[in-house]
């Protein structure tokens, strides 16, 4: 049998198949029609919508057929009217009943399973209405005081009971008998429901719901939670597979365009998929055959398919993995031979075991026994660990690092000072390390250099005085104020009387103790001092004549508008005199006291290790003037000694911490640093969020709410510090009726009552703290719902419920 399909004038919200299987009814909102099921094709049997005497200006939502009556068909439709259809007639005598009781879209209709002439309903009024297509108007109705009911469906079982789904996300079971009151309401899922289907072998309903999961409940007794499918969408319909017990197929709403099979057993990969759809598929139907179904979707079609041509995704799924930790450890997951079992390995011991296991491998195995076995595959977990006591505590230190590191309230050199310590004590020294290193680099000295750096930026250094932006020294200073005095002098038309002035400050005047401090401080400084500075310019290095020498130097030869440099070689101790046209300048032997003797070609002192002197000639020399002059080089600003920037290996600091897995360190650190956190540019937001809600996710685990607390009020994200101003309430329900609580306090304003205050163990009023389940809404005192937990699982009053107490 092959798949085929045929295309329709626009979406089928559902469709339905007669009792014998033969013919299909499909509907949808410009769709109304009935097909015959051949063998590799549909042939059209009926278009009710294309009825010239109909006026069908609506959606169908839902259509149904009798399950024992081939002549009749019941339709859903979006203006709220539930229509029955008898085949046998042509024209408007067609629609046989149309019923108007519903106020609302009707999602839902379902004839009874062995009484022809009985269906159900259910609305967006929130009502569900029982009719008998025999009278006007509905027979019984049922308020499910639920916002919308989504699905309605007779259960299999009891000739009585039928199910409703809802959007509150509960699950009502109710007796066509007793309208006033459901038997059964449990919530089901934390979204809408949207779809249910009865198992047709044993007592299981399975619900879908928004909140993407299939659960299987079994209704023997009380519900209870038998399997739950994970699905990547929202479901919308399911449907039992016949003669498979665990198997069920599902449509998606969204994301998924494919219909999956599930095996209840294993909740996270379908059994088989079917992806001929391109929209949306809205319905299935079996063929009465587990391997054949009708299924139509938005994309305007219906197909029958196969399961022939079914895709297989758990015989793609690799059984084989590895997965490392950043501690060491190593899980391994390896592919079992086939037919390999735990119980086969140690079985196959003795040379019998092994021949008969030998014989059962050889024999043939069908193809169709192959594909319906579900444990087609299996793997065997293994784990290489290592065991160290430092992987052991790993967990504590990280529990006594959280509970002693202070992250506010003292400087950042107290705080690193301070989690340095705690980290050293707790064997962390790689970590108290890099808490050193933060003090170093963002301390209370850091911040001080970054805002004098920033204060003398912002100054405006003027052009003539070094003074305020060179580091050379006074001694420098007073040689610049000596220089720029000769050259005031020189220009001066009486520069032979200013040379004379200037000259007694070199010669020292009356003064001689002054004169040789003064030389003192020009030599050195010039230790530390770049250029050369020569008396005339255009003379080469040396124009001064050092130790008993003397040197003629005529002045008046030279324009007034020369510049003068003095030059003081390295490794100079003083100089006799220079003579000019005018008086001789006379000037000490030694510029400053001697350290050590004095010999011919004695070595440089002990201050001039790596300059040394010249050799000077014994006889002077006569320097020539040079006629070409050089240009003048002068330095106007000194360059400022940049500030480096830690930042970038702070930064890589940080990600290496993170990258091992030590969220905590990266996170308190980014705490600490405070306002130098600006210094962090290149580190984005994103991965400080991500940071910091890692460690907020481990103190969680660790229930060290406090600390959390603390982490997320100094945050300075607005995703993690609004955790805290998120909504805090718990919505309550009555113990009576269900009913949520609306008015403060705790008294119901269905019942009247108060369920709350009255110990459901005791039975005595609670005067101190109280504690209830928020499932279903039953509690009393503290200790008597602890001592009760302890040795039970169900809820102390009866109802059933799994009740988990916070």
């Amino acid at each position: 049998m092959s798949t085929f399909y045929v295309v329709q004038e626009g979406p089928v919200n559902a469709l339905a198949l007669n009792k014998d299987y033969t013919q299909v009814a499909i509907g949808g909102r410009n769709v109304f029609k009935v097909y015959s099921i051949e063998e590799d094709k549909f042939r059209e049997v009926c278009n009710v919508r294309g009825s010239k005497h109909l006026n069908q200006g609506f959606s169908y939502n839902d259509v149904s057929w009798s399950p024992t009556d081939d002549h009749y068909l019941a339709t859903a439709a979006t203006n709220g009217h539930v229509s029955v259809w008898n085949l046998t007639k042509m024209g408007k005598a067609m629609q046989e009943q149309d019923y108007q009781d519903h106020k609302r879209t009707v999602n839902k209709v379902n004839f009874h399973a062995s009484e022809p002439n009985k269906l159900i309903s259910g609305s967006q009024d929130g009502t569900l209405r029982y009719f008998d297509i025999r009278v006007k108007s509905a027979v019984a109705i049922f308020y499910s005081n639920t916002e919308s009911v989504r699905d309605v469906q007779f259960s299999p079982h009891s000739s009585y009971t039928f199910s409703a789904v809802s959007d509150n996300g509960s699950v009502q079971l109710w007796d066509i008998r007793k309208t006033e009151k459901c038997l059964q309401q449990y919530t089901a899922h934390s979204g809408p429901v949207f779809a249910c289907d009865w198992h047709p072998e044993v007592t299981w309903l399975a619900t879908a719901s928004r909140d993407r999961t299939i659960k299987v409940w079994d209704l023997t007794s009380k519900p209870t939670l038998e399997y739950t499918i994970h699905t990547i969408g929202s479901i919308g319909h399911v449907k039992w597979r016949p003669q498979k017990k665990f198997h069920i197929a599902s449509c998606a709403i969204v994301i998924d365009c494919s219909i999956n099979i599930w095996d209840v057993r294993r909740p996270y990969i379908p059994y088989a998929s079917f992806n001929e759809h391109r929209g949306f598929p809205s319905s299935v139907q079996w063929k009465g055959d587990p391997e054949v179904f009708l299924s139509c979707g938005k994309d305007s079609t219906l197909y029958q398919h196969s399961f022939n041509d079914a895709f297989r995704p758990a015989a793609k799924a690799n059984p084989q993995g590895l997965s490392v930790n950043n501690k060491g450890e190593v899980i391994f997951a390896r592919k079992n031979p086939p037919f390999h079992t735990a119980a086969s390995t140690t079985a196959i011991t003795t040379p019998t075991s092994l021949a008969k296991a030998t014989v059962g491998l050889m024999r043939k195995i069908s193809t169709t026994q192959v594909i319906d076995q579900f444990h087609h595959a299996s793997s065997s977990l293994q784990n290489f660990f290592h065991l160290n006591e430092a992987a052991n505590s790993e967990s504590q230190n990280i529990l006594a690092l959280a509970k002693n590191y202070v992250l506010h309230g003292r400087s950042i050199s107290e705080l690193c000072e301070h989690n340095s310590t705690v980290a050293r004590e707790f064997g962390k020294s790689h970590v108290s390390v890099i808490w050193k290193i933060i003090k170093t680099m963002y301390g209370e000295e850091f911040m001080q250099n970054s805002i004098n750096s920033s204060s003398s930026n912002r100054e405006e250094v003027p052009h003539n005085n070094i003074s305020k932006t060179s580091n050379i020294g006074t001694g420098v200073i007073q040689m610049e104020n000596s220089i720029n005095n000769i050259r005031d002098l020189e220009t001066e038309p009486n520069c032979k009387a200013a040379s004379d002035t200037q000259t007694a400050q070199f010669s020292g005047g009356d003064d001689e103790t002054e004169t040789e401090d003064q030389v003192d401080h020009i030599a050195a400084a010039y230790n530390g001092f770049p250029s050369y500075l020569n008396v005339r310019s255009g003379l080469p290095k040396g124009d001064f004549s050092f130790g008993e020498n003397e040197l003629d130097m005529e002045l008046d030869s030279l324009d007034s508008g020369d510049c003068y440099f003095l030059d003081f070689p390295t490794g100079c101790r003083g100089f006799n005199h220079v003579t000019t046209d005018g008086p001789d300048w006379i000037l000490p032997n030694e510029a400053f006291p001697l350290r050590h003797e004095l010999r011919d070609r004695s070595p440089p002192p002990e201050q001039f290790p790596n300059h040394p002197s010249p050799d000077l000639p014994e006889e002077p020399q006569a320097f020539q003037v040079e006629e070409t002059t050089p240009p003048l080089i002068s330095v106007p600003k000194a360059p400022k000694k940049s500030m480096w920037d830690p930042s970038n290996l702070v930064i890589e600091a940080l990600k290496h911490h993170a990258i091992l897995g030590d969220i905590q360190t990266a996170a308190c650190i980014l705490i600490v640093l405070g306002d130098c956190r600006r210094f962090l540019r290149d580190l984005d937001e994103a991965t400080q969020e991500h940071w910091l809600l890692g460690y907020i996710e481990i103190l969680s685990s660790y229930k060290l709410w406090n600390i959390v607390t603390q982490v997320i009020k100094l945050s300075w994200l607005p995703s993690v510090y609004q955790l805290n101003q998120q909504s805090t309430r718990i919505n309550t329900n009555c113990g009576n009726c269900t009913k949520p609580l609306q008015r403060v306090g705790w008294l119901c304003d269905k019942c009247h009552s108060s369920g709350y205050g009255v110990c459901c163990i005791c039975n005595q009023v609670v005067k101190g703290l109280y504690v209830w389940c928020q499932g279903c809404s039953h509690g009393g005192h503290v200790a008597h719902m602890r001592q009760w937990t302890l040795q039970h699982k169900t809820c102390p009053t009866g109802c059933g419920h799994l009740c988990e107490y916070g």
